[in-house]
C-alpha cells in the first residue's frame, strides 16, 4: 500500500468520526488484554480515482471499505501494529450474509486488512470479524454494526 493510501485511511476514520457523530460509529476498537483491534469502515468513494486504482480497488457508490488493525502493546507499553490473519462475513438487515476478502497490507510497520463490501445507502449493516494474532493461539472475534449513506 502507497504511503497516501495508508494516510487517507487514517484521515478518512478520522473524518468520519468526527463529522458524523450523530450517525452510528464508523470507527472502534474492541480490548483483548495485551491486544485491541481497531476498525474502520468508509465509502469508497472516499478514496481518490488515483489512490483506488493504484490499490487495485473498487471505487463506487455502493461499495464500502473495512479496515482492521490488530495492536499489541509490548513490555514497555508501546503499542505497535501486528501481523495475523483476519477472517470474516458482513450482513445486512435481512440476514444476507456475505464473507469478507481481507487483504493483508503492509508498509513499513503498519499492518492492515482491508475488504470491500457492498451496500445499499441506509442499510444496517453487521460485521462479524475474527483476528488472529501471528503467534497468538486465541482469536479476536469482534461484532460492530452500522450504515453507510452514498453520497
Amino acid at each position: 500500500m502507497n504511503k497516501a493510501l495508508h494516510n487517507l485511511l487514517i484521515m478518512a476514520a478520522a473524518a468520519l468520526f468526527a463529522t458524523l457523530a450523530s450517525l452510528p460509529a464508523h470507527a472502534g476498537s474492541e480490548d483483548f488484554g495485551d491486544y485491541k483491534v481497531h476498525w474502520s469502515v468508509f465509502p469508497s468513494t472516499f478514496l481518490t480515482a488515483d489512490i483506488a486504482k493504484a490499490n487495485n480497488l473498487q471505487r463506487s457508490k455502493g461499495i464500502g471499505i473495512v479496515n482492521i488493525s490488530v495492536m499489541q502493546e509490548d513490555e514497555n507499553g508501546v503499542i505497535k501494529p501486528v501481523a495475523g490473519q483476519v477472517e470474516g462475513q458482513v450482513s445486512n438487515d435481512i440476514q444476507q450474509v456475505k464473507f469478507l476478502a481481507f487483504r493483508r497490507i503492509q508498509e513499513g510497520d503498519s499492518v492492515y486488512f482491508i475488504a470491500q463490501y457492498q451496500y445499499a445507502s441506509g442499510e444496517l449493516m453487521t460485521f462479524n470479524v475474527t483476528a488472529r494474532p501471528t503467534g497468538h493461539r486465541e482469536e479476536l472475534p469482534v461484532r460492530f454494526v452500522h450504515t453507510l449513506f452514498s453520497d
